[in-house]
């Protein structure tokens, strides 16, 4: 008992001074009571001696002292005690994380089903689900890219923004550097415990104005990590082609530039992923998932934890208790 004692602080300390009313609100209750009752002088009071007083003037003090109690009680919940020092395991909340995806031609290739873009799609929104205490924003890119969705925690429109996505919406090409940089300029200036990027691409970089490794070294120096991920089967993807004949489906080369890939993710302290298939990027996903989650899953000491609804709880029982008895046993008949 102690030892808790010890360790209780408060952290209104000024309303403790309230403590010096309670001497002045005892003496003006017995003030009070005592001119409630007349004096009449008795040659002799002998005859008092085998007269027992009743159980109401025996223990009529007793609302006031539970008044009293109580009044301390609420001194102390305004204080607001907190215990210190309790160990806890806890799951911290606080990731920003930026989706950014290739939104290119090649995209279309149906390797995946029932193509590149729809899986990766279909399997970020599954991702995003799980990620219920997390902020999440879209950046897309091809030739160019943009902001498809800000960092929000409304995941519900974030899913929603997912559905208009699709290959030819920007122009064409493969701006890895330029995707990343526009995700970093969301997420850099975050105050999140941890700030990720997620950057899916099937292609090498042919386009755009920024290259990727410097992008990383910026990612770098905002304390971001990047996981990243190739898509595509190995070797040949068959791919829909237009033809004088109309569009048809051929198999193309596959062409990922894993070199690039992998040291933007081992410059920021992620990872790199191949996918090759479904069932594959969404294990990618999985394991991103449990990566994270990872870092953040610590036993810390909780500096501080609020102790006054304990008090409040009792004073307000108190304060019950003493209003049933001056209603009942204690009331004053007119």
């Amino acid at each position: 008992m102690i030892a808790f004692f010890d360790k209780i602080v408060f952290a209104q300390p000024l309303w403790v001074l309230l403590f010096i009313l309670i001497p002045f609100l005892v003496a003006h209750y017995f003030w009070k009571n005592k001119k409630q009752y007349a004096a009449l002088h008795l040659p002799s009071l002998n005859w008092t001696n085998n007269i027992n007083a009743n159980f109401k003037t025996r223990f009529r003090h007793i609302p006031f002292a539970l008044r009293m109690i109580a009044f301390t009680l609420l001194i102390l919940v305004m204080a607001r005690p907190q215990y210190h020092s309790k160990q806890k395991e806890v799951n911290i909340e606080g990731i920003d994380i930026i989706m950014t995806l290739d939104v290119s031609g090649s995209m279309r290739a149906r390797d995946l089903k029932p193509d590149r873009l729809e899986a990766a799609k279909e399997v970020a929104k599954d991702f995003i689900s799980g990620r219920k205490n997390d902020r999440i924003g879209l950046v897309v890119f091809s030739g160019e890219a943009f902001t498809q969705c800000p960092l929000t925690s409304d995941h519900n429109v974030l899913k929603n923004l997912f559905e208009p996505i699709e290959s030819g919406m920007i122009e064409d090409g493969t701006a890895i550097g330029d995707g990343l940089a526009t995700a970093i300029n969301r997420i850099k200036d975050s105050k999140a415990i941890s700030r990720v990027i997620i950057l899916l691409t099937d292609g090498i970089q042919n386009s755009g104005n920024i290259d990727p490794i410097s992008a990383a070294e910026i990612a770098k120096s905002f304390g971001i990590r990047v996981y990243t991920i190739g898509v595509g089967s190995m070797g040949t993807a068959p791919m829909p082609v237009q033809t004088p004949m109309g569009e048809r489906i051929m198999d193309v080369p596959v062409k990922i530039d894993e070199e690039i890939l992998r040291k933007v993710a081992t410059t920021t302290d992620g990872q790199y992923f191949r996918a090759t298939s479904n069932n594959s990027l969404a294990e990618i996903y999985k394991e991103i998932d449990k990566l994270e989650k990872s870092k953040i899953d610590v036993s810390i000491f909780q500096n501080k934890s609020e102790e006054y609804i304990y008090f409040a709880i009792a004073a307000f029982i108190l304060l019950l208790i003493e209003l049933i008895l001056r209603l009942s046993i204690f009331r004053i008949k007119p």
